[in-house]
């Protein structure tokens, strides 16, 4: 692992050349922070570096934990779906997230892996790979999901039900940036009113789809 607890960072880790088949083949040897110790792997970000929308949501989760690609859970399923009524092609877009390992505690030895948020210690030190994302795919747009997403993007004063569904523009790692923040699909499927929470993500995704003409 590299540097102190106060420094971790992913940053030696990430190669400066080459496309993003040579940033997946790198990130699988990340130990930029204590998150790959208990993970299966790495999950890298998945789509085409020619996508003009890139999406980017928290962490993986137990599924995508498992199976090595971003979005592949219930989660990722409900997500297909709301692109698709928002007229967004799930196929066009580029998705990752902000860490790139399953952080999880569980109950008991042997009981199902709970999802626990990543610290912004932990965001930070992966943020070099979502830097290198960003710089090969040079999306039109961002979609955000949920705070822990948006406080990587844009800083820990980040409030996703102050600005979602709105179009920010921001500098982010340099360059200049398109945002609409959003909530995290997982939220829709945790909420008492799933059927409403699920139209509102539609909407801010929508916006997105306005946006990019």
């Amino acid at each position: 692992m590299v540097g102190t607890e106060d420094a971790y960072t992913a940053e030696p880790f990430v190669p400066r050349r080459g496309g993003l088949p040579a940033l997946r083949r790198a990130a699988a040897d990340c130990r930029g922070c204590p998150l790959h110790r208990e993970a299966t792997q790495t999950v890298f970000g998945a789509g085409e570096a020619t996508a003009r929308l890139m999406l980017v949501g928290e962490q993986p989760g137990d599924q995508e934990d498992r199976q090595g690609e971003p979005f592949v859970g219930p989660a990722g399923r409900l997500l297909d779906r709301a692109l698709a009524e928002a007229g967004l092609d799930p196929a066009d877009t580029y998705v990752t997230n902000a860490v790139k390992h399953f952080k999880f505690t569980r109950a008991e030895p042997g009981k199902r892996r709970i999802h626990k948020s990543p610290t912004l210690r932990e965001t930070t030190a992966c943020g070099p790979w979502l830097a290198a994302e960003l710089a090969r795919v040079e999306p039109e747009l961002i979609v955000v999901l949920g705070a822990t997403a948006g406080k990587a993007l844009l800083g820990s004063s980040f409030r996703v039900t102050q600005v979602r569904g709105t179009v920010l523009e921001e500098e982010i790692h340099g360059r200049p940036e398109r945002l609409v923040p959003t909530v995290h699909p997982s939220s829709v499927l945790r909420a008492e009113d799933r059927d409403g929470a699920f139209r509102g993500l539609v909407s801010d995704l929508r916006v997105a789809a306005q946006a990019l003409g």
